[in-house]
Protein backbone atom coordinates (compact mmCIF):
# COMPACT_ATOMS: atom_id res chain seq x y z
CA UNK A 1 0.00 0.00 0.00
CA UNK A 2 1.27 3.17 -0.73
CA UNK A 3 1.16 5.77 1.65
CA UNK A 4 0.65 9.12 -0.80
CA UNK A 5 -1.88 6.99 -2.87
CA UNK A 6 -5.85 8.44 -2.97
CA UNK A 7 -7.75 6.59 -2.00
CA UNK A 8 -5.85 4.56 1.00
CA UNK A 9 -6.79 0.87 1.27
CA UNK A 10 -7.88 2.13 5.27
CA UNK A 11 -10.99 3.64 4.49
CA UNK A 12 -12.46 0.59 3.02
CA UNK A 13 -11.04 -1.58 5.85
CA UNK A 14 -11.94 -0.14 8.87
CA UNK A 15 -14.09 -2.74 9.35
CA UNK A 16 -13.45 -4.96 6.19
CA UNK A 17 -15.31 -8.32 7.62
CA UNK A 18 -18.79 -6.78 8.55
CA UNK A 19 -19.19 -4.56 5.30
CA UNK A 20 -18.33 -7.55 3.25
CA UNK A 21 -20.72 -10.08 5.62
CA UNK A 22 -23.05 -6.79 4.99
CA UNK A 23 -23.27 -7.30 1.40
CA UNK A 24 -22.88 -10.92 1.37
CA UNK A 25 -25.84 -12.26 3.24
CA UNK A 26 -28.03 -9.31 1.10
CA UNK A 27 -26.90 -10.34 -2.20
CA UNK A 28 -27.57 -14.18 -1.28
CA UNK A 29 -30.83 -13.35 0.18
CA UNK A 30 -32.22 -11.18 -2.56
CA UNK A 31 -30.17 -14.43 -4.63
CA UNK A 32 -31.89 -16.98 -3.01
CA UNK A 33 -35.36 -14.64 -3.37
CA UNK A 34 -34.76 -14.60 -6.95
CA UNK A 35 -34.70 -18.05 -6.99
CA UNK A 36 -37.79 -18.94 -5.70
CA UNK A 37 -40.06 -16.05 -7.21
CA UNK A 38 -38.46 -16.72 -10.46
CA UNK A 39 -39.08 -20.18 -11.99
CA UNK A 40 -37.04 -19.39 -15.15
CA UNK A 41 -34.08 -18.31 -12.84
CA UNK A 42 -34.27 -21.93 -11.90
CA UNK A 43 -33.48 -23.44 -15.44
CA UNK A 44 -30.06 -24.93 -15.99
CA UNK A 45 -29.25 -22.50 -18.72
CA UNK A 46 -30.20 -19.48 -16.41
CA UNK A 47 -28.94 -20.85 -13.09
CA UNK A 48 -25.50 -21.74 -13.79
CA UNK A 49 -24.22 -18.58 -15.20
CA UNK A 50 -26.60 -16.47 -12.64
CA UNK A 51 -25.09 -18.14 -9.94
CA UNK A 52 -21.32 -17.73 -11.40
CA UNK A 53 -22.15 -13.95 -11.74
CA UNK A 54 -23.34 -13.41 -8.21
CA UNK A 55 -20.16 -15.61 -6.99
CA UNK A 56 -17.88 -13.23 -8.86
CA UNK A 57 -19.57 -10.21 -7.68
CA UNK A 58 -18.87 -11.49 -4.16
CA UNK A 59 -15.84 -12.49 -4.89
CA UNK A 60 -14.35 -9.68 -6.11
CA UNK A 61 -16.17 -7.39 -2.94
CA UNK A 62 -14.10 -9.83 -1.09
CA UNK A 63 -10.77 -9.07 -2.84
CA UNK A 64 -11.28 -5.19 -2.52
CA UNK A 65 -8.35 -5.11 0.09
CA UNK A 66 -5.95 -6.39 -1.98
CA UNK A 67 -7.13 -4.58 -5.60
CA UNK A 68 -7.19 -1.08 -3.36
CA UNK A 69 -3.49 -1.62 -2.93
CA UNK A 70 -2.98 -0.51 -6.47
CA UNK A 71 -5.05 2.14 -7.37
CA UNK A 72 -5.37 2.02 -11.08
CA UNK A 73 -6.80 -1.06 -10.34
CA UNK A 74 -10.18 0.71 -8.93
CA UNK A 75 -10.84 2.03 -12.02
CA UNK A 76 -11.48 -1.28 -13.41
CA UNK A 77 -13.37 -2.65 -10.12
CA UNK A 78 -15.69 -0.19 -10.24
CA UNK A 79 -16.08 -0.48 -14.20
CA UNK A 80 -16.71 -4.60 -14.01
CA UNK A 81 -18.79 -4.31 -10.67
CA UNK A 82 -21.17 -2.21 -12.41
CA UNK A 83 -20.89 -4.33 -15.80
CA UNK A 84 -21.35 -7.59 -13.44
CA UNK A 85 -24.63 -5.82 -11.60
CA UNK A 86 -26.30 -5.38 -15.11
CA UNK A 87 -25.54 -8.63 -16.24
CA UNK A 88 -26.67 -10.43 -13.20
CA UNK A 89 -30.05 -8.47 -12.88
CA UNK A 90 -30.77 -9.58 -16.81
CA UNK A 91 -31.73 -12.81 -14.64
CA UNK A 92 -32.97 -11.74 -11.96
CA UNK A 93 -36.34 -9.53 -12.65
CA UNK A 94 -36.69 -7.65 -8.94
CA UNK A 95 -36.55 -4.44 -8.18
CA UNK A 96 -35.02 -5.12 -4.62
CA UNK A 97 -32.66 -6.54 -6.00
CA UNK A 98 -31.46 -3.53 -8.22
CA UNK A 99 -31.63 -1.31 -4.95
CA UNK A 100 -29.84 -3.75 -2.56
CA UNK A 101 -26.72 -4.55 -5.55
CA UNK A 102 -26.30 -1.20 -6.73
CA UNK A 103 -26.57 0.80 -3.16
CA UNK A 104 -23.64 -1.32 -1.85
CA UNK A 105 -21.62 -0.54 -4.90
CA UNK A 106 -22.66 3.48 -4.10
CA UNK A 107 -21.97 3.07 -0.91
CA UNK A 108 -18.76 1.40 -1.41
CA UNK A 109 -17.83 4.06 -3.45
CA UNK A 110 -18.63 6.82 -0.93
CA UNK A 111 -16.09 4.82 1.70
CA UNK A 112 -13.41 4.60 -0.89
CA UNK A 113 -13.13 7.91 -1.95
CA UNK A 114 -15.72 10.05 -0.42
CA UNK A 115 -17.02 12.55 -1.79
CA UNK A 116 -14.40 13.63 -4.08
CA UNK A 117 -14.65 14.10 -8.10
CA UNK A 118 -13.23 10.49 -8.31
CA UNK A 119 -16.37 9.04 -5.44
CA UNK A 120 -18.93 11.61 -7.75
CA UNK A 121 -18.17 10.01 -10.92
CA UNK A 122 -18.22 6.17 -9.95
CA UNK A 123 -21.84 7.18 -7.79
CA UNK A 124 -22.94 8.73 -11.03
CA UNK A 125 -21.79 5.39 -13.08
CA UNK A 126 -23.97 2.83 -10.83
CA UNK A 127 -26.51 5.26 -10.68
CA UNK A 128 -27.16 5.39 -14.58
CA UNK A 129 -26.49 2.25 -14.75
CA UNK A 130 -29.06 1.22 -12.04
CA UNK A 131 -31.85 3.59 -13.98
CA UNK A 132 -30.70 1.49 -17.23
CA UNK A 133 -32.46 -1.28 -15.23
CA UNK A 134 -34.87 0.17 -14.03
CA UNK A 135 -36.12 1.52 -17.46
CA UNK A 136 -35.69 -2.31 -18.50
CA UNK A 137 -37.68 -3.60 -15.91
CA UNK A 138 -40.44 -1.91 -15.23
CA UNK A 139 -40.11 1.06 -18.53
CA UNK A 140 -40.10 4.97 -18.71
CA UNK A 141 -43.49 5.24 -17.55
CA UNK A 142 -43.01 3.27 -14.30
CA UNK A 143 -39.63 4.01 -13.97
CA UNK A 144 -39.78 8.04 -13.08
CA UNK A 145 -41.90 7.28 -9.66
CA UNK A 146 -39.14 4.72 -8.69
CA UNK A 147 -36.40 7.04 -9.16
CA UNK A 148 -38.33 9.68 -7.06
CA UNK A 149 -37.94 7.36 -4.37
CA UNK A 150 -34.14 6.61 -5.40
CA UNK A 151 -33.41 10.13 -4.12
CA UNK A 152 -33.42 10.13 -0.67
CA UNK A 153 -32.12 6.76 -0.47
CA UNK A 154 -29.02 7.48 -2.37
CA UNK A 155 -28.63 10.64 0.46
CA UNK A 156 -29.41 8.22 3.10
CA UNK A 157 -26.55 6.28 2.44
CA UNK A 158 -24.41 8.66 1.11
CA UNK A 159 -24.75 10.55 4.74
CA UNK A 160 -24.65 7.12 6.66
CA UNK A 161 -21.42 5.94 4.94
CA UNK A 162 -19.39 9.50 5.32
CA UNK A 163 -20.65 9.47 9.20
CA UNK A 164 -19.54 6.33 9.71
CA UNK A 165 -16.29 6.93 8.13
CA UNK A 166 -15.75 9.89 10.07
CA UNK A 167 -16.35 7.93 13.07
CA UNK A 168 -14.00 5.66 12.45
CA UNK A 169 -11.46 7.98 11.63
CA UNK A 170 -11.97 9.44 14.79
CA UNK A 171 -12.09 6.17 16.78
CA UNK A 172 -8.25 5.92 14.71
CA UNK A 173 -6.77 9.09 15.52
CA UNK A 174 -7.93 8.86 18.88
CA UNK A 175 -6.33 5.35 19.23
CA UNK A 176 -2.84 7.05 17.44
CA UNK A 177 -3.41 9.75 20.26
CA UNK A 178 -3.30 6.85 22.73
CA UNK A 179 -0.28 5.31 21.39
CA UNK A 180 1.82 8.55 21.24
CA UNK A 181 0.85 9.91 24.95
CA UNK A 182 1.57 6.70 25.54
CA UNK A 183 5.07 6.69 23.97
CA UNK A 184 5.06 10.29 25.62
CA UNK A 185 4.81 8.59 29.11
CA UNK A 186 7.47 6.33 28.52
CA UNK A 187 9.79 8.53 27.35
CA UNK A 188 8.95 11.28 30.44
CA UNK A 189 9.63 7.99 32.84
CA UNK A 190 12.98 7.78 31.13
CA UNK A 191 13.73 10.84 31.41
CA UNK A 192 13.15 11.20 34.95
CA UNK A 193 14.86 8.45 35.94
CA UNK A 194 17.83 10.28 33.93
CA UNK A 195 17.18 13.26 35.83
CA UNK A 196 17.05 11.98 38.75
CA UNK A 197 20.54 10.31 38.21
CA UNK A 198 21.70 13.41 37.17
CA UNK A 199 20.45 15.20 40.55
CA UNK A 200 22.03 12.59 42.77
CA UNK A 201 25.15 12.87 41.30
CA UNK A 202 25.22 16.47 41.23
CA UNK A 203 24.08 16.53 45.29
CA UNK A 204 27.07 13.89 46.06
CA UNK A 205 29.41 16.74 44.17
CA UNK A 206 27.36 19.74 46.44
CA UNK A 207 28.47 17.76 49.40
CA UNK A 208 32.10 17.45 48.21
CA UNK A 209 32.26 20.67 47.57
CA UNK A 210 30.73 21.47 51.43
CA UNK A 211 32.70 18.78 53.32
CA UNK A 212 36.30 19.12 51.73
CA UNK A 213 37.55 22.37 53.15
CA UNK A 214 36.13 20.89 56.58
CA UNK A 215 36.89 17.24 57.06
CA UNK A 216 39.57 16.82 54.66
CA UNK A 217 42.28 19.85 55.58
CA UNK A 218 41.04 19.35 59.34
CA UNK A 219 41.90 15.75 59.30
CA UNK A 220 45.34 15.96 57.52
CA UNK A 221 46.31 18.99 59.43
CA UNK A 222 45.43 16.69 62.57
CA UNK A 223 47.42 13.72 61.03
CA UNK A 224 50.25 16.04 60.66
CA UNK A 225 50.47 17.52 63.96
CA UNK A 226 50.19 14.05 65.30
CA UNK A 227 52.99 12.39 63.48
CA UNK A 228 54.90 15.72 64.82
CA UNK A 229 53.88 14.66 68.52
CA UNK A 230 54.91 10.88 68.05
CA UNK A 231 58.21 12.12 66.71
CA UNK A 232 58.94 13.99 69.87
CA UNK A 233 57.57 11.45 71.71
CA UNK A 234 59.94 8.74 70.11
CA UNK A 235 62.76 11.54 71.26
CA UNK A 236 61.54 11.78 74.70
CA UNK A 237 60.19 15.53 74.21
CA UNK A 238 57.05 14.96 75.88
CA UNK A 239 56.45 18.58 76.57
CA UNK A 240 56.33 19.37 73.12
CA UNK A 241 54.72 16.37 72.15
CA UNK A 242 52.23 17.47 74.88
CA UNK A 243 51.66 20.94 73.71
CA UNK A 244 51.39 19.77 70.35
CA UNK A 245 48.48 16.93 71.03
CA UNK A 246 46.80 20.00 72.96
CA UNK A 247 47.16 21.91 69.79
CA UNK A 248 45.40 19.42 67.91
CA UNK A 249 42.30 19.04 70.23
CA UNK A 250 41.43 22.42 69.05
CA UNK A 251 42.14 21.40 65.72
CA UNK A 252 40.21 18.66 65.94
CA UNK A 253 37.43 20.48 68.07
CA UNK A 254 36.81 23.26 65.33
CA UNK A 255 37.21 20.96 62.54
CA UNK A 256 33.88 19.18 64.20
CA UNK A 257 32.03 22.40 64.54
CA UNK A 258 32.84 23.42 61.10
CA UNK A 259 31.57 19.32 59.96
CA UNK A 260 28.46 20.22 61.92
CA UNK A 261 27.82 23.73 60.42
CA UNK A 262 28.09 22.10 56.56
CA UNK A 263 26.24 19.74 57.31
CA UNK A 264 23.45 22.24 59.12
CA UNK A 265 23.55 23.81 56.00
CA UNK A 266 23.13 21.72 53.74
CA UNK A 267 19.90 20.49 55.45
CA UNK A 268 18.61 23.22 55.81
CA UNK A 269 18.64 26.44 53.60
CA UNK A 270 16.48 29.83 53.33
CA UNK A 271 16.11 30.40 49.76
CA UNK A 272 12.75 32.11 49.82
CA UNK A 273 14.46 35.32 50.92
CA UNK A 274 17.91 35.70 49.67
CA UNK A 275 18.21 39.07 51.34
CA UNK A 276 18.06 37.62 54.48
CA UNK A 277 19.94 34.52 53.61
CA UNK A 278 23.40 36.52 52.64
CA UNK A 279 22.74 38.30 55.88
CA UNK A 280 22.73 35.47 57.84
CA UNK A 281 26.09 34.66 56.14
CA UNK A 282 27.62 37.87 56.77
CA UNK A 283 26.31 37.39 59.88
CA UNK A 284 28.21 33.78 60.73
CA UNK A 285 31.52 35.25 58.79
CA UNK A 286 31.69 38.48 60.89
CA UNK A 287 30.76 36.54 64.47
CA UNK A 288 33.19 33.48 63.59
CA UNK A 289 36.18 35.86 62.53
CA UNK A 290 35.49 39.23 63.35
CA UNK A 291 36.27 40.35 60.14
CA UNK A 292 34.03 43.07 59.13
CA UNK A 293 31.73 42.52 55.79
CA UNK A 294 29.70 45.85 54.28
CA UNK A 295 26.59 44.58 52.06
CA UNK A 296 24.87 46.44 49.56
CA UNK A 297 22.28 44.68 47.33
CA UNK A 298 19.94 46.26 44.89
CA UNK A 299 16.26 44.80 44.99
CA UNK A 300 16.06 41.37 43.87
CA UNK A 301 13.42 40.28 41.73
CA UNK A 302 11.89 36.70 42.01
CA UNK A 303 14.45 34.05 40.93
CA UNK A 304 14.72 30.01 40.02
CA UNK A 305 15.72 27.77 43.51
CA UNK A 306 18.65 26.99 41.71
CA UNK A 307 20.00 30.23 41.02
CA UNK A 308 19.54 31.19 44.87
CA UNK A 309 21.29 28.40 46.04
CA UNK A 310 23.88 29.32 43.55
CA UNK A 311 24.19 32.81 45.17
CA UNK A 312 24.15 31.78 48.62
CA UNK A 313 26.22 28.79 48.30
CA UNK A 314 28.86 31.10 46.44
CA UNK A 315 29.18 33.69 48.73
CA UNK A 316 29.34 31.12 51.58
CA UNK A 317 32.29 29.32 50.19
CA UNK A 318 33.53 32.90 49.45
CA UNK A 319 33.66 34.22 53.00
CA UNK A 320 35.07 30.87 54.28
CA UNK A 321 38.05 31.35 52.01
CA UNK A 322 38.82 34.62 53.16
CA UNK A 323 38.73 33.57 56.59
CA UNK A 324 41.16 30.66 56.13
CA UNK A 325 43.96 32.42 53.92
CA UNK A 326 43.33 35.83 52.55
CA UNK A 327 44.11 37.80 56.10
CA UNK A 328 42.05 40.33 55.44
CA UNK A 329 40.58 43.24 57.47
CA UNK A 330 37.40 44.70 55.25
CA UNK A 331 34.82 42.51 53.22
CA UNK A 332 32.58 43.90 50.82
CA UNK A 333 29.32 41.87 49.37
CA UNK A 334 27.67 43.57 46.31
CA UNK A 335 24.57 42.17 44.51
CA UNK A 336 23.31 44.32 41.49
CA UNK A 337 20.44 43.75 39.51
CA UNK A 338 20.76 43.76 35.50
CA UNK A 339 18.23 43.80 32.89
CA UNK A 340 18.44 39.74 32.57
CA UNK A 341 20.49 38.79 34.97
CA UNK A 342 22.10 39.50 38.60
CA UNK A 343 25.58 40.09 39.45
CA UNK A 344 27.38 39.42 42.96
CA UNK A 345 30.44 41.03 43.91
CA UNK A 346 32.76 40.09 46.50
CA UNK A 347 36.02 41.59 47.43
CA UNK A 348 38.40 41.59 50.39
CA UNK A 349 41.96 43.59 50.89
CA UNK A 350 43.54 40.63 52.15
CA UNK A 351 46.75 39.14 51.21
CA UNK A 352 45.96 38.03 47.54
CA UNK A 353 47.25 35.39 45.78
CA UNK A 354 48.42 34.63 42.28
CA UNK A 355 44.93 33.45 40.09
CA UNK A 356 46.78 32.00 37.08
CA UNK A 357 48.32 29.53 39.20
CA UNK A 358 45.59 28.12 41.61
CA UNK A 359 48.10 25.06 43.83
CA UNK A 360 46.04 21.67 43.73
CA UNK A 361 43.32 20.86 46.11
CA UNK A 362 41.61 24.30 46.36
CA UNK A 363 38.41 23.00 45.51
CA UNK A 364 36.87 25.48 46.93
CA UNK A 365 36.71 27.79 44.07
CA UNK A 366 37.13 24.89 41.65
CA UNK A 367 33.37 24.35 43.02
CA UNK A 368 32.64 27.83 42.68
CA UNK A 369 33.06 27.67 39.41
CA UNK A 370 31.33 24.42 38.75
CA UNK A 371 28.02 26.19 40.78
CA UNK A 372 28.55 29.06 38.27
CA UNK A 373 28.29 26.87 35.03
CA UNK A 374 25.31 24.62 36.12
CA UNK A 375 23.23 27.21 36.16
CA UNK A 376 24.77 29.03 32.88
CA UNK A 377 26.49 31.86 34.52
CA UNK A 378 29.84 33.56 34.34
CA UNK A 379 32.50 33.35 36.99
CA UNK A 380 35.44 35.85 37.21
CA UNK A 381 37.80 36.07 39.64
CA UNK A 382 41.06 39.00 39.94
CA UNK A 383 43.91 38.95 42.23
CA UNK A 384 47.39 40.10 43.24
CA UNK A 385 49.64 39.41 45.63
CA UNK A 386 49.41 42.47 48.41
CA UNK A 387 46.41 43.51 46.87
CA UNK A 388 43.06 41.77 48.22
CA UNK A 389 40.87 39.55 45.91
CA UNK A 390 37.91 40.20 44.37
CA UNK A 391 35.14 37.39 42.93
CA UNK A 392 32.68 38.61 40.24
CA UNK A 393 29.65 36.18 39.17
CA UNK A 394 26.81 36.73 36.96
CA UNK A 395 23.66 34.63 36.73
CA UNK A 396 20.75 34.91 34.47
CA UNK A 397 17.51 35.47 36.20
Amino acid sequence: MTKNSSPKITDVERDPNLFVWFLTLVVFTFYAITLYNEPASRQLGALVPFTVLILVHILLHWQLGKITEDPAKLFWYILIQGVLVLAILTYAKNIGMIFALFMGLIGEAVGLFRLTRRGLLAGVYYLILMVISLVQLSGWNSSGMILLGTVPMVIFVVVYVSLYMRQNEAREQAQALASELETANRQLSEYAARVEDLTIANERQRMARELHDTLSQGLAGLILQLEAADAHLNNNHSDKAQSIVANAMLQARATLADARKAIDDLRQMPLDDLDAALRLEISSFTQATGIPCTYHSDPTPTMLEPIAETIIRTVAEALTNISKYAHAKNVELIVGVKVDSLLVTISDDGQGFDASTIPDGHYGLLGIKERVRLVNGRFEIHSDIGKGTTLRIELPL
